[in-house]
């Protein structure tokens, strides 16, 4: 079959990863800057499928002639045009320098909008790089002694802004904010207990279940040579508080959450199939984008009227299987964004996933506890690793015609943000596909709210946090008022604290008061 020369292809992949060196000092290891050019250099060097440091004659040319170099924003590292920095460090003078909002949708949302920029001819090479050095910058700022850290940085009055992509938005409301939902620590517990509810788990079944799934992740990571962990844990070592394992936000012990704690840059680079054939890159380095979606589940938690589901993920979902041609069991190599195990389980649940499938585990990475969660750019490693697991086992072409097919999601925010992507080792005959599903998200109905609520409520779903002793300090509270009004409440109570991590609280009755004190029945 003859190509368009416009298709979309990935032709270059690169991982980075430095991992913790008792010896190193916290100013010698590398920056986020450096992590994202080493992430683009592995990437030059995947197009043409060499050992590091080996020399890419067919990447490099396309980096020359990158016209787009996009950088998912990194949370450790400030600087008004990282875009610039990573152009100039390649040596390549790219016509459209971006820089991402925050949202760890973004790294397959940016793959979505340079499919679609290299499919109309505007575009013919695409860069997308990030990276942190979280672990590095607490590092410094845990030992005083240890050098100051000097990241590069440039002149406000002379350095050129980029390109925004994506929604800068705050992830909750002001009551949200007021009752305790801060972090995503505090958010995706809520989701989590809400699922044992829905599923009328008792809270030990669900521990076993958390910890199983995570289990499942840890080993998967254990065997990913770009991973930040490298060691399986056990379901009980997963579930258990312990010294090293202290409790965060019930249910979830650390080793339930996301680590942003790493030093890891990943990168991408995407380009038209008459790019990819002028720059000399064989076709066993081409992986297709296939279809992608995007969407919003309705944007604030306290407007959504179920907290275990995602419409966003099953709209978007059925969206890039109708548009690829496929259907979910045609799907074999699958990253699902995994920054709590309520992300999972609710993304498995809205594309018809089995979460225990030994055939097909649901993340390549390992998560972002396990593979690492370097803040926004998770989903750059999940693509990756796609691309990877497609090139190894392109397949035969099969009844779709399209070889193997595999899927990267990204997430952001509370379960707000949504992108699902699907990649084949094979040209789709239809060109890449994309669709917004938001309009239909739109609209489902939402939960009325009342920031003003008192009296009699029923508790919805909750969560406790704990000091770093594992002391619980505050329980948040998701309630549903006498007319089904979701109202917040906060519990102070200690052992009313102990007594929700120990029995089941869904559908405890209580009395909320005014400024959201909630005294349980």
């Amino acid at each position: 079959m003859a190509l368009n020369p416009r298709t979309p292809v990935v032709v270059g992949v690169g991982q980075v990863v430095v991992r913790p060196d008792a010896e190193s000092e916290p100013a010698d290891r590398p920056e986020p800057l450096d992590l994202m050019v080493q992430a683009l250099r592995a990437a030059a060097e995947d197009c043409d499928g060499v050992v590091e440091g080996a020399g890419a004659r067919a990447g490099a040319a396309l980096i020359r002639r990158a016209q787009s170099v996009r950088v998912v924003v990194p949370l450790g590292w400030r600087s008004i045009n990282p875009a610039q920095l990573v152009a100039d460090r390649l040596g390549t003078e790219p016509g459209q320098l971006m820089v991402s909002a925050i949202g760890g949708n973004t790294p397959q949302a940016m793959m979505h909008d340079a499919c679609l920029a290299i499919g109309r001819g505007d575009l013919d090479v695409v860069l997308v790089t990030g990276a942190e050095a979280m672990y590095t910058r607490t590092l410094s700022r845990r030992n005083p002694a240890k050098a100051s850290l000097h990241w590069v940085s440039q002149p406000s009055e002379t350095t050129p802004p980029p390109t925004v992509f994506g929604i800068e938005r705050p992830g909750a409301t002001d009551l949200e904010m007021s009752r305790g939902v801060i972090l995503p620590i505090h958010a995706y517990p809520l989701f989590e207990n809400a699922l044992r509810g829905a599923h009328g788990w008792t809270l030990a079944d669900h521990a076993a279940r958390i910890g199983a799934l995570w289990a499942r992740f840890s080993e998967v990571a254990a065997a990913n040579p770009h991973a930040w962990i490298r060691h399986a844990r056990t379901a009980d070592e997963i579930i258990t508080p312990s010294a090293s394992n202290r409790m965060i936000s019930f249910p979830y012990p650390k080793l339930a959450t996301a680590n942003m704690q790493v030093d890891q840059g990943a990168g991408y680079i995407v380009c038209s199939v008459e790019a990819a054939r002028s720059a000399g890159v064989a076709e066993d380095r081409w992986v297709f984008p296939l279809s992608g979606a995007d969407a919003n589940d309705h944007w604030f938690i306290s407007h959504r009227p179920e907290l275990h589901r995602s419409p966003a993920i099953r709209l978007a979902g059925q969206a890039v299987l109708d548009m690829g041609g496929v259907g979910i069991d045609d799907v074999g190599p699958i990253d699902l964004y995994s920054c709590f195990p309520a992300a999972v389980q609710m993304a498995a649940h809205e594309l018809g996933l089995p979460i225990d499938d030994p055939a097909r585990p649901l993340t390549l990475t390992g998560g972002l506890t396990f593979g690492g969660g370097p803040g926004n750019n998770y989903t750059s490693h999940g693509i990756a690793q796609v691309v990877g697991a497609l090139r190894a086992d392109p397949g035969t072409g099969g009844g779709t015609g399209l070889g193997t097919v595999g899927m990267a999601t990204g997430l952001g925010w509370y379960a707000t943000k949504h992108s699902v992507g699907l990649y084949a080792s094979r040209p789709p005959t239809r060109g890449f596909a994309w669709r917004s599903v938001q309009d239909e998200v739109d609209a489902l109905p939402q939960c009325r709210v009342d920031s003003d609520a008192t009296g009699a409520v029923r508790i919805e779903t909750y969560t406790v946090t704990f000091d770093r002793d594992g002391n619980p300090e505050r329980g948040i509270v998701a309630c549903r008022t006498a007319d089904e009004s979701r109202a917040w409440g906060n519990v102070d109570d200690v052992d009313t604290l102990r007594s929700l991590c120990a029995e089941e609280g869904i559908g405890r009755t209580g009395w909320l008061s005014e400024g959201g004190q909630l005294a349980l029945d």
